[in-house]
């Protein structure tokens, strides 16, 4: 078996600083009510994966939060912008000796847990392995070796994203996952009857 390791960033869940442009379409106490749905979602799916789990937070590491302790391994993001602070979290469990590493957002009703099961199965015959979302980002990524170039150069939480990403993997083998649905916006709750209430 493989030794594998899922990486999930979160932002610490606090009032005016989470889903800013959720909140333009919410107001910012609903955005973060939704937040910590997602998040408490992306906890139970996460739960369930044999595999080392590791939670970065994009500010202070919480000990008694959500995620429980015994489960999740925490630690700080480092880096200047997103593609860094992966870059580094990356490297850091690859020269752990880890043989498939995984990141997965935290923004996302739709992520399953066999959609991670299947990204790490891919990982036993593909380099690489990314789930595409609907706004042109990617909700999940994972490559069984470092490739420090999908983490440079990127306009980060724009739509080219998954396109500028899947041009610098010409060289690797690729399985993509399934298109998912990222909750950015007021609009993106609409397929969701337990958001109804907060688009009324």
């Amino acid at each position: 078996m493989p030794k594998k390791l899922l990486l999930i960033f979160t932002r610490n869940p606090e009032l005016g600083k989470v889903k800013s442009r959720l909140a333009q379409g919410v107001g910012e106490e609903n955005a973060l009510e939704i937040y910590k749905t997602l998040l408490t979602h992306t906890r139970d799916i996460a739960s369930q994966i044999e595999c080392t789990r590791r939670v970065g937070y994009s500010v202070k590491v919480r000990k008694n939060d959500l995620w429980d302790n015994a489960l999740f391994d925490k630690f700080a993001q480092e880096g200047e912008d997103l593609g860094e602070r992966m870059s580094n979290a990356f490297k850091k469990g690859f020269k752990e000796g880890y043989e498939q590493i995984i990141i997965v957002g935290s923004d996302l009703f739709d992520l399953k847990t066999s959609h991670i099961e299947k990204a790490f199965k891919s990982l036993d015959t593909k380099d690489t392995v990314i789930g595409p979302a609907k706004d042109g980002g990617y909700y999940l990524l994972g490559m069984t070796q470092y490739i420090p170039t999908v983490f440079h150069h990127k306009q980060w939480g724009t739509e080219t994203v998954y396109k500028d990403t899947i041009t610098d993997l010409e060289k690797y083998t690729v399985h993509t996952l399934e298109t998912l649905n990222d909750i950015d916006y007021a609009s993106d709750l609409e397929p969701y009857p337990e958001f109804a209430h907060y688009l009324l």
